[in-house]
């Protein structure tokens, strides 16, 4: 799917082109910036502090991210950026399944599509759900699942326009704290 475009106004209202491209080994950091302001802007109302901070140096640190793209066998990533050499906006992770539903070796995960909201409502979050459901498709998968949070009514929204519906509930730990999320699935 590289190539594939949208293309969103900047502040000074010229057109922006957003790319969808496959990730390497070295967008790593690039992937573990976007991670955390995501998950800082869609959850720093909702969080404490600390908890968000512990959780992005642990679940998206750049480590880990080349830790995943060192597996292209088990992981494949695709980043949204700006066209012509601008910042990674986005992402799209597929994974083998770890979630708390009964899962068949077909069945893969969408384990994190993150978009910075400045982004959102232009097609890009789309687009990169787009290319997970074909990646995995390629890859012989009959099914994908992915958790979120249960109070996330916009991305629910969302996955449920995607053609998603529940298949199920996890308990999601961020510091002391203990969340509800969504387990939801798409029949490929």
């Amino acid at each position: 799917m590289a190539g594939l475009d949208a293309r969103r106004r900047a502040g000074n209202g010229a057109l922006m082109q957003i790319e969808i491209r496959p990730c390497g080994p070295g967008d790593a950091a690039a992937l573990a910036l976007v991670g955390q302001a995501t998950f800082l802007e869609t959850y720093a109302h909702v969080l404490p502090g600390a908890d968000i901070v512990a959780h992005c140096e642990r679940e998206h640190g750049a480590d880990r991210y080349a830790g995943w793209l060192q597996r292209p066998e088990a992981y494949r990533l695709w980043g949204a950026e700006v066209a012509g050499g601008g910042p990674m906006v986005g992402y799209v992770m597929l994974s083998p399944p770890d979630l708390p539903v009964r899962t068949g070796p077909p069945d893969l995960e969408i384990k994190r599509i993150y978009l910075l909201s400045r982004f959102h409502g232009g097609g890009v979050g789309a687009r990169l759900m787009q290319t997970a459901l074909e990646g995995a498709r390629a890859l012989g998968a009959r099914r994908v699942l992915l958790g979120v949070f249960g109070e996330n009514a916009s991305a629910i929204a969302f996955y449920a326009r995607q053609g998603f519906t529940e298949a199920g509930v996890r308990k999601f730990r961020v510091g002391a704290n203990t969340y509800d999320d969504l387990v939801l699935a798409k029949d490929l």
